[in-house]
């Protein structure tokens, strides 16, 4: 990664700052990435580097059958182990033109969530 500032490391400093921490939408990429530890983004990056006490959401958003793939629910299921907490997909218009479970839920649904936290 790229620091704009070299003097700072960036994932490192923004984590130190962070009260909150949300990804959405979460792809089956992100969380799988997010649940094997790796830190090969400034995103993946800033959650290893969180406090434990931060509170961590996420948002699934992706095509039903990706996030209905066990492999998905099992990266699901490591995330929720390690103190992460799902904000419900819901069921909706797909990007990809079908109906189903997986789109990003409402940002009131969101945002009542994380209020809930804090």
């Amino acid at each position: 990664m790229d620091e704009e500032r070299p003097e700072l490391v960036n994932h490192i400093d923004l984590a130190k700052n962070t009260e909150l921490f949300l990804v959405a939408p979460a792809t089956a990429d992100t969380i799988s990435r997010l649940a094997q530890g790796r830190a090969d983004d400034i995103v993946t990056s800033v959650a290893l580097a969180l406090e434990p006490s931060v509170p961590k959401y996420f948002a699934p958003a992706m095509n039903t059958k990706m996030y209905q793939h066990p492999l998905t629910q099992k990266n699901i299921e490591i995330l929720k182990k390690i103190d992460y907490n799902m904000i419900q997909p819901k069921k909706s218009l797909l990007a990809c033109g079908d109906f189903g479970e997986g789109a990003l839920a409402d940002l009131p649904d969101i945002l009542s969530d994380l209020k809930n936290s804090l």
